[in-house]
């Protein structure tokens, strides 16, 4: 059963965020309010446990975050940052970033990419290219893991496949928390997923995919990656919310993944919102801690185990409800 925190969670972002998804007007209201107060930089709460620092690439910032203790390992991983396309990253990002690089020992490099709708998909997907590409001169690509949510899930997807039709060394392993990865967003169930869903809806969805490749056709795999060659994409893990209206494609992602013959560890959590490992409550703990033993940095925890149930296709499903403490703080921001 979902924490009360969570469901407080759903019941505050249904009276709140849902209404920028609400309609195309919405979601342009929402970018132009964003833009009075939005701000890329690390929180200081963060800077003062991890070590930062920012160098530029193709005229965006680009932040690169270590553990403080100097006792990183060789991994390095590429976080790409959820918001539609069309909003920053937030402190629950950098929060989420923070903590991977304590608990993993990884250098983490965090690209403040061009956002729409000032910008487009060849503006974002340049910077990040470039991006990797700094990132293969420094480290191996057995080393390098792609990590995102939700548009920034999407972006991991894309960019592996577009690395692949250009020769590139690969990254070992992505993490999707969340993703977007059929934005056409036409299959029926997704109406019925929307009506659940306290967050997304599909209207303004589909404007911020307007804002972001008003030129590509939604189907496009650089647009809607389930559409592309998942051949090419490494060992997976995906987190997804079993009331976050993109769950619905992101199962048949995973099938779709697995038959081509890539290894796919879906993990669905029942009840939970869009990005929920971001936003401060127990489940989150449950899907970080998730996500550091998939990356075997550390031993699975106790609460962990015989967690695996068959699906079809030989698909994994991870139903984590077990109880855990709630973390320490939390604030009216939503954070995707």
């Amino acid at each position: 059963m979902p924490s009360l925190k969570s469901r407080v969670v759903s019941a505050y972002l249904r009276h709140t965020r849902k209404k920028a998804f609400s309609s195309a007007a919405e979601m342009n209201r929402w970018i132009e309010r964003a833009r009075t107060f939005e701000d890329h930089r690390p929180p200081a709460a963060v800077a003062k446990r991890v070590d930062i620092s920012r160098r530029d690439i193709a005229g965006s910032p680009v932040y690169e975050v270590r553990p403080q203790t100097g006792d990183a390992n060789d991994r390095r991983i590429l976080y790409l940052h959820g918001g539609a396309y069309v909003f920053e990253i937030t402190p629950f990002h950098w929060r989420l970033i923070g903590e991977m690089a304590e608990r993993l020992k990884a250098r983490i490099t965090v690209p403040i990419y061009p956002i729409a709708p000032e910008h487009r998909f060849e503006d974002m997907f340049g910077m990040v290219a470039e991006t990797y590409r700094s990132l293969l001169d420094e480290t191996p690509a057995e080393d390098i893991v792609f990590m995102g949510d939700s548009a920034g899930g999407n972006m991991a997807v894309v960019l592996t496949m577009m690395a692949a039709e250009e020769g590139l060394p690969l990254p070992a392993r992505h993490v999707l928390i969340s993703p977007g990865l059929d934005m056409t967003l036409e299959n029926p169930e997704v109406v019925e997923a929307a009506a659940r869903d306290p967050w997304l809806d599909i209207e303004g969805g589909l404007e911020a995919i307007r804002h972001y490749a008003p030129h590509i056709d939604r189907s496009d795999w650089r647009i809607s990656p389930i559409k592309g060659e998942l051949s090419v994409l490494p060992p997976t893990l995906i987190l997804a919310g079993g009331h976050d209206l993109l769950t619905v494609d992101t199962v048949r992602f995973a099938e779709l993944a697995r038959r081509a013959g890539v290894e796919v560890d879906l993990v669905v959590e029942p009840g939970m919102v869009h990005v929920w490992p971001l936003i401060d409550m127990p489940e989150a703990r449950r899907a970080r801690d998730r996500i550091v033993a998939w990356l075997g940095v550390e031993e699975a925890r106790p609460r962990m185990r015989n967690l695996q149930t068959p699906l079809p296709q030989g698909l994994r499903w991870h139903s984590l409800t077990d109880a855990s403490s709630y973390l320490a703080s939390w604030t009216n921001r939503s954070g995707a």
